[in-house]
């Protein structure tokens, strides 16, 4: 039996009252089970390496760990837009953004440049 791959997509608003550990779990219980997880904004630097430590933790023979990517705006852009976008930032805090995160049985890898993320699948 063929199985599609499952998105789901987090915003922002179902993870902002969340402590950061009950944040990372949430989101790692959904990798867990072989989704692919879109992220409204981006996890603190701090986040990202606990959920990364948490991950390790959990490797065994059916989960091999996670891939993950952020991204912003590209930098490619105006003067004016690049204080647009910072006044955002100051807004929204980190609600400003994009993050990806995936099975590494399913993700075989993230490429992120300035402007777009590519996501390649395993076969």
């Amino acid at each position: 039996m063929k199985r599609g791959i499952t998105i789901q997509f987090i915003p922002h608003s179902e993870l902002s009252g969340l402590g950061s550990d009950s944040k990372l779990k949430k989101i790692l219980k959904i990798v867990r089970e072989n989704k692919i997880v879109v992220l409204e904004g981006k996890l603190k630097s701090d986040e990202e390496a606990r959920l990364i430590e948490n991950t390790m933790k959990q490797i065994d023979r059916n989960f091999k760990g996670i891939e993950i990517a952020s991204m912003e705006e590209s930098a490619n852009f105006d003067f004016f837009y690049k204080i647009k976008s910072g006044l955002a930032r100051m807004l929204l805090g980190d609600k400003f953004g994009l993050s990806i995160i995936g099975p590494a049985s399913l993700v075989k890898e993230i490429k992120k440049d300035p402007s777009k993320i590519e996501l390649m699948m395993n076969k």
